[in-house]
């Protein structure tokens, strides 16, 4: 396996971190309020990097990424960013691996504006337009984090987006600032920047533009972007097909759940490559 690591690149108007991780054709992993670099890539899917050379980066304002402040947060925001990024590294055919939340609405941007960029695209835990329940929820997380701080923050969205053995088994090390979502620690205007670029997307309109084969899988158990989101997503891609993944919630979590699902994915993945042929590199 090839590794490179690439600081930072100019993009869109801020300094973009950025790996590469595995070989092989492009694909993209992009996450919700987090990251999957900084040695964060081992929670990547099993398997991917040693079929692919996956494209990992920052969000502005979390990680290694700095923002422009006096910029208006919105999806097509940060979608910009992601196509900046590809750009920049020349890469065309991708496929673009959007998942658990906001990672998922960057994907369908880029799907939508530049189909170039897009070889197939995966959706999961994510919406075309927010409802009035995620809305209050997105709201709540906002609140806890801006009154009672990032502890409170934590617990919260970790109480949401967990299957409740998973939590219950592995409570302490969830919980703490190694855990889940603590690139957001400290950095509250950050947090506040990415949820409002998330109550203001909506594609509903946009999403027959896709063209890319698309994979929307829905989790029963995801208490905040359920099938209730995911299902119009799938019902909008003229080329997407649907996936449950029986007992999973908004976190894929546990040996037994992540191998289940990187199977999913991988083998959309290789349908894919069958059906298109050799993908670019």
């Amino acid at each position: 396996m090839q590794e490179e690591c690439v600081p930072v690149a100019a993009i869109n108007g801020h300094n973009m971190y950025y790996e590469v991780h595995g070989s092989g054709p492009p694909a993209l992993c992009s996450g919700g309020w987090g990251t999957f670099c900084h040695g964060e890539h081992r929670h990547l899917a099993r398997g991917l990097t040693d079929r692919y050379s996956v494209l990992i980066f920052d969000h502005r304002g979390i990680g290694e990424s700095d923002d422009d402040m006096s910029v208006a947060p919105t999806m097509k925001l940060y979608a910009n960013d992601v196509a900046g990024l590809l750009d920049h590294l020349g890469w065309k055919d991708v496929h673009f691996i959007g998942l658990v939340g906001m990672g998922a609405c960057i994907a369908q941007e880029v799907a939508i504006g530049r189909p170039d960029l897009v070889r197939s695209m995966v959706n999961m835990g994510t919406w075309a337009k927010p409802d009035v329940l995620f809305t209050h929820q997105m709201e709540m997380l906002r609140e806890v984090h801006r009154v009672m701080g990032w502890e409170a923050f934590q617990k919260l969205v970790c109480l949401w987006s967990f299957e409740e053995n998973y939590y219950l088994e592995n409570e302490a090390r969830i919980l703490g600032p190694q855990g889940p979502w603590r690139e957001l620690r400290g950095r509250l205007p950050a947090h506040e920047r990415l949820i409002g670029s998330c109550l203001s997307h909506d594609v509903t309109d946009r999403l027959g533009r896709i063209q890319a084969d698309s994979l929307v899988i829905h989790c029963p158990l995801d208490t905040v972007t359920g099938p209730r989101l995911t299902r119009p997503i799938e019902a909008m891609i003229p080329n997407a097909r649907g996936a449950v993944l029986d007992g999973c919630a908004h976190v894929v979590a546990g040996k037994e759940m992540r191998g289940r699902f990187s199977e999913l994915l991988l083998g959309f993945l290789a349908d894919v490559d069958r059906k298109k042929g050799a993908p670019l590199q």
